[in-house]
């Protein structure tokens, strides 16, 4: 009699489970919805040859860095251009550089990767749209086209 009872307890669990899956897409689609207004109104402000970051998801959704110089740290660290507070985030994480009209991103030796489009990366060259996630952060990556 005990076996049906297992079931149900293994059913409740895959239920829950399912559940949580689907609270966490609801949760990025929501995510996805507020930021966009965010990512539409710093596209306006960028002048060719520019760029920047907006932050998509994660603690401060809707921040902006624009990448002006030549090199810009990201990480935990309060020095850094690029300061994203959270502890999943090491302290000197990765860096931005432009070169040559190219915007790369560098992993810093982090504790959790740097990651572009959802794959892991020592470094990249960023194209316009690309998603840069830096422990909890998204980053959507966007520039004006150069003259």
């Amino acid at each position: 009699m005990s076996l049906p009872q297992e079931n149900t307890s293994q059913q409740r669990a895959a239920a829950d489970d399912a559940t949580g899956d689907i609270e966490s897409l609801r949760a990025d689609a929501r995510d996805e919805i507020d930021s966009s207004s965010a990512v539409v109104e710093a596209a306006a402000t960028l002048t060719r040859g520019s760029a920047m970051l907006v932050v998509k998801r994660g603690p401060n959704v809707g921040a902006t860095f624009v990448l002006n110089q030549p090199v810009m740290n990201a990480g935990r660290h309060p020095a850094s251009e690029i300061f994203l507070d959270d502890i999943t985030v090491s302290r000197r994480h990765a860096e931005f550089r432009t070169e040559n009209g190219e915007f790369r991103v560098v992993d810093r030796g982090s504790l959790n990767g740097t990651y572009v489009n959802r794959a892991t990366v020592d470094s990249a060259v960023l194209a316009n749209g690309d998603v840069v996630q830096i422990g909890n952060f998204r980053l959507v990556f966007l520039t004006a086209e150069a003259p």
